[in-house]
């Protein structure tokens, strides 16, 4: 199968007045180019639920072992065990459990106030799932050939123009200014104003509303995640695939919901986040010559 990879042209403007030079305006515009053989894997049979099996044990190897220590006596209580308690005994027609000394309250059990927890969590459970490397491979491919189908990749709820077609690869980047027109490799363009660059990038593609979904989407988590270091959440934008990481990369790296991973690493978890497949996906030309 082959498929035409795009040529970006950046036309920059920036107006002077008396005052001094404004900041950069840029226009992106996309032309098709020369074709490209895309390798086998974008012709890979569509199979979701090995995608959806692959992603939740990419997830459960992430997780990490929680729980309170082993209960060692006093020398090293678990929590809700320290308290010095007595027995009162039988034959008063109370529950044996144990009290407080000297008081009454009960203490330790898990039906008491500020006892221990009832079959808690424990460190030595392992989440761990094994998944066959060649099973991996092939739910890796099969999310490849998912990202093709722009119905697939709308359901998804991305946003998109739709004179775009699928996949989008990216050949060559070029800025013209004050009528010279300068060529670089799409993977190392300049780090001058380099995000403002890839959002004009993906609005001359088509991809720009998807930009801004991302961007407006981000809200408050509900629950108690939102006091444990992940206070807010993003929806998932467009995915760079990428030959090496390198300025393109870190022009990506600051938009809202945008992720970039090297062709080498790239796995069916980020094409497929949460096991739904169709993420909206750009490749570059190297990236599709590593995937061969």
């Amino acid at each position: 199968m082959k498929v035409k990879m795009m040529n970006l042209v950046n036309s920059v403007d920036q107006e002077e007045f008396e005052a001094g030079l404004l900041s950069e305006q840029y226009k992106v515009e996309a032309k098709a180019g020369k074709a490209i053989e895309l390798p086998e894997c974008f012709s890979s049979t569509v199979r979701i639920q090995m995608i959806r099996d692959t992603v939740l044990a990419s997830r459960a190897n992430r997780r990490q072992p929680y729980g309170h220590n082993r209960h060692v006596g006093r020398r090293n209580p678990q929590p809700g065990m320290k308290h010095s308690v007595e027995w009162w005994g039988k034959g008063r027609g109370v529950a044996r459990i144990m009290r407080k000394t000297g008081q009454s309250t009960g203490a330790e059990n898990p039906h008491t106030r500020g006892g221990r927890r009832a079959h808690g969590p424990k460190v030595e459970k392992d989440w761990s799932m094994k998944v066959n490397s060649k099973v991996r491979r092939q739910a890796r491919d099969s999310a490849i050939a998912a990202t093709m189908d722009s119905e697939t990749v709308a359901n998804r709820g991305h946003r998109f123009d739709e004179k775009v077609s699928f996949p989008i690869v990216i050949d060559s980047y070029a800025e013209e200014r004050d009528g010279k027109k300068e060529s670089y490799d799409v993977e190392n363009i300049p780090l001058t104003y380099s995000t403002r660059k890839f959002i004009a990038m993906m609005d001359g593609l088509g991809l720009g509303a998807d930009l801004n979904r991302a961007k407006s989407g981000r809200n408050i988590r509900a629950g108690k995640g939102k006091m444990r270091g992940r206070r807010r959440r993003t929806p998932k934008s467009i995915l760079v695939v990428v030959g090496q990481r390198d300025g393109l990369s870190k022009a990506a790296s600051n938009v809202a919901g945008v992720d970039v991973v090297a062709a080498k690493d790239l796995c069916a978890e980020d094409l497929a986040p949460g096991g739904d497949i169709g993420r909206l996906t750009v490749w570059t030309k190297a990236a599709i010559e590593a995937l061969e």
